[in-house]
Order: structure tokens, then sequence, then C-alpha cells
């Protein structure tokens, strides 16, 4: 599957806010039947993007946040730095205490949004 299919990537998204679980960078390329690499990561990347400023213009709430590293389950720089945080006022450093609890408000709200859906 192509790295760049914006709705299998959000469809895959969608499934896992539904059970309410995060996926790992691997995990998500791996769905998409990569195995992970930096370039393939940096790809999925931008359709990260896509998928969610299409969310924000339909008014749902984005999906990026769900894809996180596994070290610390926190989504990677790239995410920090697109302007993501500041647009939901968040100005903290990227990991520690702060980091993880505002990831996981902005996850509780996905997970809420599609909790329990059948069709993505």
């Amino acid at each position: 599957m192509p790295l760049s299919d914006v709705e299998h990537v959000r469809a895959i998204l969608v499934a896992s806010a539904g059970l309410r679980r995060t996926m790992s960078y691997s995990e998500l390329l791996e769905a998409l039947g990569h195995r992970f690499s930096r370039p393939r990561m940096r790809a999925v990347c931008g359709t990260l993007d896509a998928i969610d400023e299409a969310a924000r213009a339909a008014g749902e709430p984005e999906l990026a946040v769900l894809v996180v590293r596994k070290a610390d389950a926190l989504p990677g720089q790239g995410w920090w730095v697109g302007g993501r945080p500041r647009r939901a006022g968040y100005e903290g450093p990227w990991s520690g205490p702060d980091a993880v609890a505002f990831v996981a408000r902005l996850q509780a709200v996905a997970f809420d949004r599609w909790g329990g859906r059948a069709d993505p």
C-alpha cells in the first residue's frame, strides 16, 4: 500500500481510535505493508499532515497524535514542530509529564470521537 494513500492511512487511524489505542510508527508502516525505515517514516508523516489538515477543515479531531514512538509513547519531533501543540494552546516541552498529559488529552478526544464506530 502506498505511504501517501490518505484515505487508507486515515482508515487505519480511525480504527485504532475506535479501539482506543495508539500505534507506533513501525506498527503503522507494518499495517501499510512496509518495514520501518527513516525515509518511510518521513513519507508517512507527510500523509499524517494531510490527514490532520482535512480533519481540521471538517471539524474533526486530529489523528496524527495517535502515532507515537515506541520509546516514550509520544509523537515524534515533526508532530511537535508542525504547529499542532501551539494550535491547541500548548507551549511546553516535547517530553516529560506535561507533554504526556497534553498528548493524552488530544488522544482522548480522538478516542471519544471514533470509539465504537464501525465505519471510518
